[in-house]
């Protein structure tokens, strides 16, 4: 059994097939079923706005294969492939895909592949417990009736004002609005990136500049590092240390 938390998805357009795994997935303890999907334009919706570990694709669908969707995924998505049709393998192998199930399968066969997505992420991600998508690269905010796409790598902090959030950005004067709380916010982001370091502040650890005793300057602007928060962010600051 796998050591980390894998999230996935399944895609089937059959809703016996989408039933079944859905099932195996619920009695495999490190899988975390994020959504079941009956085509691939619907899981694509839904990848706009969420990442997840892995997709538990079904091949042969209608409008899009399975094929063709997985050569649209981010490159931190993973593919197990489940189709009734073993002429569809060494596609699947040409696409990277962690294993191949051959319909019917039963749990035995569902599970072995499953421990082999285990092992890749694993690997990929040094063998702690918190999901491998924790490693998001973007966000969809809602500003002025818009959804915005946020690149994580391109925020310097966030400024927490009331009911308002302040993303401020790489390169832009000016930030962009938001309706929402700075709690709530905090829970999507991922934790290796960001850090709460005040009640109005999450900070990019990425894009720090400079430390000065209980500040931190990030393109020329000081944010105090409150007593609240001071413990964590010194631990961060001394395992990224020379010493």
């Amino acid at each position: 059994m796998s050591n980390v938390k894998i999230t996935c998805v399944i895609v089937d357009d059959e809703p016996m097939a989408l039933n079944l795994v859905e099932s195996y997935v619920e009695k495999t303890p490190f899988l975390i079923l994020k959504k079941k999907c009956s085509s691939a334009i619907e899981a694509m919706e839904f990848l706009k706005t969420e990442t997840v570990d892995l997709l538990f694709l079904d091949i042969q669908m209608p409008d899009l294969t399975g094929i063709e969707f997985s050569k649209m995924l981010p490159k931190e998505t993973r593919v197990i492939f489940t189709t009734a049709f073993d002429q569809y393998a060494l596609d699947g192998f040409k696409v990277e895909a962690i294993d191949y199930l051959l319909k019917p399968f039963d749990y035995a066969e569902f599970l072995t592949a499953a421990n082999k997505a285990g092992k890749y992420f694993e690997m990929a991600k040094g063998a702690n417990n918190t999901p491998v998508s924790d490693q998001k690269e973007f966000l969809f905010v809602k500003s002025e009736y818009k959804q915005l796409r946020i690149k994580l790598s391109d925020v310097l902090y966030f400024e927490g004002l009331k009911d308002y959030i302040k993303i401020w950005l790489k390169d832009e004067p000016k930030p962009i609005l938001t309706l929402m709380s700075l709690k709530s916010l905090e829970e999507e982001l991922p934790g290796t990136q960001f850090m709460r370091v005040h009640r109005s502040f999450i900070v990019s650890l990425n894009n720090i500049d400079v430390i000065e005793r209980s500040q931190i300057i990030i393109n020329n602007q000081r944010i105090t590092v409150s007593e609240q928060y001071k413990a964590k962010f010194l631990e961060f600051v001394n395992k990224n240390s020379l010493h």
